[in-house]
């Protein structure tokens, strides 16, 4: 069995101290060794700062993200958004309104009426023809 040596700290660090071996090793040689090797293995001091914690880490990339978000919602409003309104309305023609043809009133009247052949007329007289189309002639 190893002899043990008596290492002289302030009260306030032995139960600091005390308290982190608890928790993580299972007596104080332990744990004291783990940090030496830990220390030496990595060639770090342990008056020098490893760098920026998790904490920090965190808070500039949500800073970024919402800066991102930021541009892609400033992007989408003024340019996404106007150009798919001006695509959807070259896309979307109306059909123009169907117009009713001029047409003169004498031949107007003539479709209105109906004609029947003179096989179904059955005896009937037949309608009578505009004065145009009585003369059959081409006189003037």
């Amino acid at each position: 069995m190893d002899s043990f040596i008596g290492i002289r700290f302030k009260k306030e660090t032995a139960k600091r101290f005390q308290t982190f071996s608890r928790t993580y090793f299972k007596s104080h040689t332990e744990a004291m060794a783990t940090m030496l090797d830990f220390f030496f293995y990595n060639e770090i001091s342990p008056k020098e700062k490893l760098g920026p914690t998790g904490r920090t880490i965190e808070a500039k990339l949500l800073k970024r993200i919402n800066a991102v978000i930021a541009i892609m919602r400033d992007v989408e409003k003024t340019q996404t958004k106007p150009m798919v309104a001006m695509i959807q309305s070259l896309f979307e023609m109306e059909e123009p309104a169907k117009k009713t043809l001029i047409v003169e009133k004498k031949y107007a009247e003539e479709k209105e009426r109906v004609r029947f052949p003179a096989s179904r007329t059955g005896g009937r007289k037949k309608p009578a023809l505009s004065a145009e189309r009585q003369n059959t002639t081409n006189q003037l």
